[in-house]
């Protein structure tokens, strides 16, 4: 194929009015499709529906400890959750509390209790004149809208292959105390699917940060959410490479259920150093006397352990992995060659990342809305949904069909075309 760049003009004027006589037929076709949403789909959900089957009114709710899970108490979670969580993501049970149904619900306590009380005995940051926050990009919108919500001034970090740039973070941290924080999405991250080599996980660990309350928000969502079971990416364990390079209490590391069985009704988790957990529960006392324990048990009831676990997200993977190859493949065989658009391959998570020639990100994404079909909003991946080369979409592949996807990704090839025309027809 030929580059788009080295067509002439005249070449250029005729793919388009090619490219817009398809486009006006897809319009004709009163479209459907949303690739907007990392949502599992009905086949996914339907994985966990035997769950609804582990209790009935005769059953046995009492945990492993004697705790009856019908009543109020046990504020960090109950053992037997405690340990299937700490599993999860490779920490000890005793490091972990148990929380509700969202993650993100956690995150934003982390962040609203550091304006209100301070971190470990630290000014509260609602009493700073300047809180920072660095946000590796393109990265995951709701963590994003968390620290604008507080009013955090929100810093663009570079994201490679390996992960973000440590030189940058490293330089940043060390000079600046009035940076709190990193976003972290260390595994399959949102969108880009990159996953953090040991060197930059070792670097995080051995940070320097000029504020005593500085903290990485690990936001470790996809740690086990693998396309390819015989291709898995492993990490370093953040939290006890952070306690050999001297910094226990710099991580929270955050985790749930919420894409193995039910969104909004599943568990969720945080792990940290001895210390976080004693403050994050001291503070905690005060909002809730205990999460939804009857939850908590019938997890550990459906899954038994660790290993039940993942052999649920072997059958996610079975469901997701021809989906993004659908993606992968169609995309190559529309776009390959033509130098106006790239994208992540990634081998676990939820989405792929697609990046535009410059300019023409909210462009592809209006024009696939005018034919019927929804993406996430261009510049959603950058703090402010600010994307200051309007160039990265994301590509959420999870919820339709596969029929539905190959048409969608089709769709999406042809508008990303006819931006890129118009785009150099415009120089």
């Amino acid at each position: 194929m030929t580059a788009y760049k080295d067509l002439s003009r005249e070449e250029l004027e005729s793919l388009k009015a090619q490219l817009n006589a398809v486009y006006k037929e897809y319009q004709g076709k009163g479209l459907k499709l949303n690739m907007a949403r990392g949502k599992p789909s009905n086949e996914q959900l339907d994985l966990s529906m035997p769950m609804m089957d582990i209790f009935d009114s005769s059953a046995d709710l009492t945990a492993e400890d004697g705790t009856d899970c019908r009543n109020y108490g046990v504020l960090d979670g109950i053992p037997e959750a405690k340990k299937l969580m700490a599993d999860m993501i490779g920490v000890k049970p005793e490091n972990v509390i148990v929380c509700g149904g969202s993650s993100l619900n956690i995150m934003y306590d982390m962040i609203a209790r550091a304006f209100t009380h301070g971190v470990l005995g630290n000014t509260p940051w609602s009493q700073l004149e300047k809180v920072k926050f660095l946000c590796p990009v393109p990265g995951y919108d709701r963590h994003f809208a968390v620290t604008e919500f507080f009013g955090v001034e929100m810093i663009n970090i570079p994201t490679y292959e390996d992960g973000p740039d440590m030189d940058l973070i490293e330089k940043l941290v060390s000079s600046d105390d009035s940076i709190k924080g990193l976003w972290c999405v260390p595994k399959y991250g949102n969108p880009s699917g990159v996953v953090y080599s040991e060197e930059v996980v070792k670097r995080m660990a051995a940070l320097k940060p000029a504020a005593p309350d500085f903290r990485l928000f690990w936001d470790n969502a996809y740690g086990i959410h693998h396309l390819y079971f015989d291709d898995i990416q492993e990490i370093p364990e953040i939290l006890s490479e952070c306690a050999k390079a001297g910094n226990p209490d710099m991580v929270y590391e955050f985790c749930s259920t919420s894409k193995i069985t039910f969104p909004g009704a599943g568990i969720s988790a945080i792990a940290s150093s001895d210390a976080n957990i004693a403050s994050i529960k001291s503070m905690m006392n005060w909002q809730i006397i205990g999460h939804d324990k009857i939850n908590q048990l019938r997890h550990v009831r459906f899954f038994g352990d660790i290993n039940g676990m993942m052999e649920q997200m072997k059958k996610h993977a079975d469901i997701m992995r021809p989906k993004f190859e659908a993606v992968c493949n169609i995309l190559e065989e529309e776009l390959g060659g033509l130098e106006i658009g790239t994208w992540s391959t990634p081998k676990g998570g939820y989405f792929i990342s697609f990046d535009s020639m410059d300019g023409c990100a909210k462009a592809i994404v209006a024009k696939c809305k005018d034919a019927g079909m929804v993406l996430t909003g261009a510049g959603a991946t950058y703090p402010y949904k600010n994307d200051p080369k309007d160039s990265n979409i994301r590509i959420a592949p999870s919820f339709p069909t596969l029929e539905e996807i190959k048409e969608a990704t089709r769709l999406f090839a042809l508008c990303v075309k006819l931006a890129s025309v118009e785009k150099l027809l415009e120089a």
